[in-house]
């Protein structure tokens, strides 16, 4: 796990739009994109380069973490509508290679079976962006979710529920209390996890992501597992980090060849 202390979120998104963009060029590409304020800024830069024809992210395909269940696909709050608004129309990567779980489906386990076989035919993620919650979930892999498990139902905490009611005009009750997200299992079998985090809020979780055991009561956790993940904090979400001077350090003198 590598941790990059940033001065602000433009860093941030600059770094992973890197990632992003040094991974694009002469191979079908696949992203796996978060919702969510932490990957905006991501998003605004990627667009920012395809308008300048400095990017094409035309043979992209993205698949989405996780989806409301009864949300309608084109309610404006649904993360279907937010990745097609903040990133795959003005990128011009077209709808049909935009994936996002079925959270209106009739039949919400088949469908969370389809969405892994979607993945797995499509090659796999290259790369995943991840937010974190202040409790530790990533995607809506809430405290207590198996470390191996895959795309399926889960119940959103009020804590979760609180935190996303900004999309919702500030009302927790108007968020709904049931999610379609990928599994940590499945999170974790993706190339590169680029994971973004801001804010003193997210101080606690990123310790624990960070420094803290493996345990599903900090599911991000997981992701010290993982052979290739990049963290990218600020430097309020880092403040609680024991070793934050080591890793400074070791950004100051990577090499630059290597990239995130």
């Amino acid at each position: 796990m590598e941790v990059v202390i940033c001065p602000g979120p433009d860093e941030m998104a600059r770094l992973a739009a890197d990632a992003i963009a040094a991974a694009v060029p002469g191979r079908e590409f696949v992203l796996g994109v978060a919702t969510g304020s932490s990957p905006r800024g991501v998003y605004a830069e990627l667009v920012a380069r395809v308008r300048a024809g400095e990017l094409d992210l035309s043979g992209t395909r993205t698949f989405s973490l996780d989806e409301y269940v009864g949300l309608p696909a084109d309610h404006p709050a649904s993360y279907r509508s937010e990745i097609r608004r903040v990133l795959t129309d003005p990128a011009g990567i077209p709808a049909e290679q935009v994936h996002c779980p079925d959270g209106g489906a009739s039949d919400l386990p088949a469908a969370a079976a389809a969405y892994e076989e979607a993945i797995e035919a499509a090659g796999g993620v290259d790369l995943q962006l991840l937010g974190l919650g202040s409790d530790g979930h990533i995607a809506f892999n809430e405290p207590g979710s198996s470390l191996t498990s895959r795309t399926r139902v889960k119940t959103l905490t009020t804590v979760t529920r609180t935190d996303n009611a900004r999309f919702f005009d500030d009302d927790p009750d108007a968020v709904p209390r049931h999610c379609l997200t990928q599994g940590l299992g499945t999170i974790g079998r993706a190339r590169h996890v680029v994971l973004l985090a801001a804010g003193e809020r997210k101080a606690e979780a990123v310790q624990q992501l960070v420094e803290g055991p493996v345990s599903a009561r900090w599911p991000a956790t997981v992701l010290q597992l993982h052979p290739h993940v990049s963290v990218l904090l600020d430097e309020a979400a880092a403040s609680r980090l024991e070793l934050a001077d080591y890793y400074r350090e070791a950004w100051a003198h990577k090499p630059e060849w290597q990239g995130l």
